[in-house]
C-alpha cells in the first residue's frame, strides 16, 4: 500500500487503551494501514508513542486587538509544539468576538496559517456585557463552537438562563467562569493561611462553589422547561471552566449523578501548583481562579481520574513580560502553558503518580471532543490522521525563551519533564517537526 507518510515502530496509545507497536501508513488525511507500506516520507518512531492529537477547549490567543501578547500565528505555532491539533479560542479580545464576521475572519486566517485547527468561541452576550444575548444562530453558522463571556462572570441569572435555552436550540455549549464576584472581593490569590500571612486580598474557594451552585440551579430550571428541546443526548449544555476547588467538584459530581448535562475542565496549573508558590510574591503564579491548596489539588486529581472532570483545558493566557513583572496587586491574571501542558502532566501524573496513560490521553482528546460534539480520533485504519508523536523517555527542562508563544516566561521554568511532542500532524499533514523546528 502506498501512502505519503510512514511512521515506523510507534507505540500506539489512545483514549481506549494501549495497542502495541505498529508501522502507521498515512495518506489522504487518514490512517491507511497499521501494517506499514511504501511512503515518500518515513519517520522512525522507535521509543516514541503515537496518540491522537490533543484538543484544547480553552485558550486565549489574544487576536484580534491584543496581538502584543499573542496572535494566531504565535499561538497556533505554540499549540502544535504542545501536540495540539485543535484549539478553542476565547472571545474576550478587542473587539470582543461577538459577530459572525469576526468568527469567519479568525477561521479563515487560521486555515491559511496551516497549524492547529481553530474553533472560535463567541461571546454569550454582546460585548460580553452580560445584558443582551449575541446571535447564537449566526455565530454557529459562522463556525463558533461555544458561547462564553469568559473573562467575566455572568451576573444576570435570567440572561444566562435565556442564553442556555438559545444555545441548546443551536447545538452550542455555554461555558462559564463560575465565580461569585461579591465573595471574590477583588482577591488576587487564594484566601487562606498564605494570603493572611502575606497580607494580600484573598479569593475564597466558596466564591467558585457558590456560583457553581447557582448555575446548576439555572441549568436545572432550563432543563425542566421547553428551552432545551434541541439538546442532543449525551451532550453537555453548561460547561464550568477551570475548576479549582474540592467543594466545586463535589457539587458537579452531585449534578452529574442527577443527570444534568454539565461538564467541566481543569487546568495544568491547578493540578501541579498551590497557593504556597505565592510565598515568593511572584506574579508569575497569579491566575484566575487562583492556585488553591494541596487538598484541592488532590481532589482534582481524583476527579480527573474518575471522570467527574471531563477534560484538560489549558487556559493558556499570555501577557507581556512588562505586565507580569508588576507587583501582585497590579499584574494581570494568567500564564502561558499550551507548550508544556502535555509533558508537564505526563511527568507529574503518569510518571510520579502512576496515573493511567490512556485515561490521561482521553482527557486530552476524546473528553474535550465529546463535550463539543466532535467525533473521537482513534488509532484505527481509516481513522483521521490528526496525531501527535511524543517521547516518554526524553528528558529536558522547560526553557521559556524557546517558546513559540510570545510570552517567554513560565511558572515551571527549569522543571525537567518527559513526554515532549516531536511531531504533530493535522489531517495527515506535518504541522510541527521538532528536528526542523517548523
Amino acid at each position: 500500500m502506498k501512502g505519503e507518510i510512514l511512521i515506523k515502530n510507534a507505540k500506539l496509545v489512545d483514549g481506549r487503551g494501549e495497542h502495541g507497536q505498529a508501522d502507521v501508513l498515512i495518506g489522504e488525511g487518514r490512517i491507511l494501514s497499521l501494517s506499514g507500506g511504501e511512503a515518500s516520507t518515513v519517520l522512525d518512531a522507535t521509543g516514541k508513542v503515537l496518540s491522537p492529537g490533543f484538543f484544547d477547549p480553552h485558550a486565549h490567543l489574544r487576536e484580534p486587538g491584543q496581538e502584543v501578547k499573542e496572535d494566531l500565528q504565535s499561538g497556533l505555532a505554540a499549540a502544535v509544539r504542545g501536540g495540539y491539533t485543535d484549539v478553542v479560542s476565547m472571545p474576550n479580545t478587542t473587539p470582543v468576538v461577538d459577530s459572525a464576521e469576526i468568527v469567519r475572519a479568525l477561521k479563515e486566517k487560521a486555515a491559511r496559517l496551516g497549524r492547529a485547527r481553530l474553533h472560535p468561541a463567541a461571546a454569550l452576550t454582546q460585548g460580553q456585557e452580560g445584558k443582551v444575548l449575541s446571535e447564537a444562530r449566526l455565530l454557529r453558522e459562522a463556525g463558533a463552537v461555544m458561547l462564553t463571556d469568559d473573562g467575566r462572570t455572568n451576573e444576570d441569572a435570567g440572561v444566562l438562563a435565556q442564553g442556555l435555552q438559545y444555545a441548546a436550540s443551536w447545538g452550542l455549549l455555554v461555558s462559564v467562569h463560575a465565580e461569585d464576584a461579591g465573595l471574590r472581593r477583588g482577591g488576587v490569590m487564594n484566601e487562606g493561611a498564605v494570603s493572611f500571612r502575606l497580607g494580600l486580598p484573598g479569593n475564597t474557594g466558596y466564591a467558585e462553589a457558590a456560583r457553581i451552585a447557582r448555575d446548576l440551579e439555572i441549568l436545572r430550571y432550563v432543563m425542566e422547561g421547553p428551552g432545551a428541546r434541541g439538546l442532543q443526548p449525551g451532550r453537555s449544555l453548561l460547561h464550568i471552566q477551570h475548576l479549582s476547588t474540592r467543594r466545586g467538584l463535589e457539587l458537579l459530581r452531585q449534578a452529574k449523578q442527577a443527570g444534568l448535562p454539565v461538564s467541566t475542565e481543569v487546568g495544568p496549573h491547578h493540578l501541579t501548583l498551590t497557593d504556597e508558590h505565592l510565598e515568593s510574591l511572584n506574579p508569575i503564579y497569579k491566575v484566575a481562579p487562583p492556585l488553591r491548596t494541596q487538598a484541592d489539588v488532590e481532589a482534582l486529581m481524583e476527579g480527573l481520574l474518575d471522570g467527574s472532570i471531563d477534560c484538560i483545558g489549558t487556559d493558556h493566557a499570555p501577557h507581556t513580560q512588562d505586565e507580569k513583572e508588576l507587583d501582585m496587586l497590579r499584574a494581570p491574571f494568567g500564564i502561558p502553558n499550551i507548550e508544556v501542558c502535555w509533558p508537564l502532566l505526563y511527568t507529574e501524573l503518569v510518571g510520579k503518580r502512576g496515573f493511567p496513560l490512556p485515561t490521561l490521553i482521553e482527557r486530552f482528546t476524546d473528553g474535550p471532543r465529546r463535550l463539543l460534539g466532535f467525533s473521537p480520533v482513534h488509532l484505527i485504519e481509516g481513522g483521521e490522521a490528526s496525531l501527535v508523536l511524543w517521547s516518554p523517555g526524553e528528558e529536558r527542562p522547560v526553557e521559556p525563551h524557546t517558546f513559540a508563544s510570545k510570552a517567554k516566561y513560565s511558572p515551571w521554568a527549569g522543571w525537567v519533564l518527559r513526554g515532549w511532542p516531536s511531531v504533530t500532524l493535522v489531517e495527515g499533514c506535518i504541522v510541527y517537526l521538532q528536528q526542523e523546528n517548523r
